[in-house]
């Protein structure tokens, strides 16, 4: 029983064999299509904005660090070693000493901490500012993807085109030569053959400039930007009736980028509001002092080691410079809060008229493939009725051609519409989990 189940295992390993080298085949004529998460997940990887978003974002983290340090004892060692001939006069506004430790930090102080409010404002900034920029690479990679799809799936329908142009320009030259049709239907026939490979032209020139782009966002060589159409992630559903608009003041990131320098403005102009509120500081020194500096003869008893410490109290009852900077940075944060509005309206505005695009889009794609289904059927009526004599191989080749551009209306209509909808998805902040989502399986 035992050598029966082995020969079963032994079978089915020679078996599956061909599979296995199969899928193992690496030979160096073959390149593996890049996946489209791949692409952009290496663009996220190499892009010089990331770099720059983190240092953004360090930087922002630091500040606030910074403004709430204020609030811990400022300590200074240092010396303020001289001679003295005479009292004793005072170095830097100290007494002279050997040795000196000075402290100082806020105790009470309203605008500081207004001014921290700030600060960590402008780390939310920074974080959607990063956001931003973290969409413009994706959106980026996304398009020039499928665009590059898109254009190598046209080149080759084109080039099938030029070959059914060159076909209907030697049936025309054949037909000429018979006496059938005129030179005017020659120079017809050469003027099909040119604009197919104009196209073809352009067509190449474009694929070139997105794969190189690729290359360079992905750092990945030219050769090995080979797109697959079944790694593009299928575009989700547009709903006409959903309130789009206001999902996209919830979740874009220039709104919040708009709504947090606002509040960061404000908070400012607080803080230097209170600037004019009083302010408690906690302060302190020791000091070491020496006998040269005479402290014996002027004063009753010498000590060598003296400590003092305590508070600095203030009261900016009249100061109108701090007046005028409180009333600048009050128009300042107004300014602010009118430049959020109108980020919110652009945004609104500019998702509704994607939103409305999306489906008049999808309507001309529609339309391009009901032509292309058309053009498809004319090719077959035209099949049949040259075999019952009613057509000739001439009509033939000119419903090739009208089937072959009508195709490539269709595939220009499918990239207008995926990229209204990339950008759709970037406007509601869905872009990154519709390019970064679980992979098909």
């Amino acid at each position: 029983m035992k050598s029966h189940a082995r020969v079963v295992l032994v079978a089915a390993w020679i078996v599956a064999l061909p599979a296995t080298l199969l899928a193992q085949d690496t030979s160096p004529g073959k390149e593996k299509p890049l996946a489209f998460r791949t692409a952009i997940e290496l663009a996220l990887k190499n892009s010089a904005t990331t770099g720059l978003s983190q240092a953004d974002l360090q930087r922002a983290r630091a500040l606030v660090s910074q403004t709430k340090n204020a609030f811990l004892p400022q300590m200074v060692l240092g010396s303020g070693l001289g001679g003295s001939y005479g009292f004793p006069l005072s170095l830097e506004g100290a007494a002279p000493s050997v040795f000196n430790v000075n402290f100082q930090g806020d105790l009470i102080n309203l605008a500081q901490r207004n001014f921290i409010k700030a600060a960590r404002s402008d780390v939310d900034v920074t974080k959607a500012q990063n956001a931003d920029r973290r969409n413009d690479v994706i959106m980026e990679t996304a398009m020039d993807y499928v665009q590059l799809d898109l254009l190598d799936s046209s080149l080759t329908i084109q080039k099938e085109q030029q070959q059914a142009a060159q076909r209907f320009q030697d049936i025309v030259a054949q037909r000429i030569q018979a006496g059938l049709d005129s030179e005017v239907e020659g120079t017809r026939a050469k003027l099909a053959s040119a604009r197919t490979r104009l196209d073809i032209a352009q067509t190449q020139a474009a694929a070139d400039q997105l794969r190189l782009r690729l290359s360079q966002l992905t750092g990945l060589p030219v050769a090995a930007i080979q797109t697959s159409t079944e790694t593009i992630p299928e575009m989700p559903a547009v709903p006409q009736d959903q309130d789009l608009p206001a999902e996209a003041l919830k979740n874009n990131p220039v709104v919040r980028m708009a709504d947090a320098a606002a509040q960061a403005k404000e908070f400012r102009a607080r803080g230097e509001r209170k600037q004019l509120y009083p302010a408690i500081d906690f302060v302190g020194q020791y000091a070491v002092l020496a006998r040269f500096n005479n402290y014996d003869e002027f004063f009753q008893k010498f000590q060598r080691h003296n400590v003092t410490a305590g508070i600095a109290i203030r009261f900016p009852f009249f100061n109108p410079v701090q007046r005028a900077a409180a009333d600048a940075a009050q128009a300042d944060a107004a300014k602010s809060r009118k430049e959020a509005q109108s980020v919110k309206e652009q945004v609104s505005t500019e998702t509704l008229k994607l939103q409305r695009s999306v489906e008049q889009l999808a309507a001309a794609r529609e339309v391009a493939q009901l032509e292309h289904q058309l053009a498809q059927s004319d090719i077959e009526s035209t099949h049949a009725r040259i075999e019952s004599g009613g057509a000739s191989i001439k009509d033939e080749e000119n419903a090739r051609v009208a089937e072959h551009q009508r195709y490539t209306a269709y595939l220009n209509s499918s990239f207008e519409l995926d990229r209204a909808q990339i950008q759709l998805m970037r406007q509601i902040g869905q872009l990154e989990a519709w390019a970064l989502g679980p992979p098909k399986r």
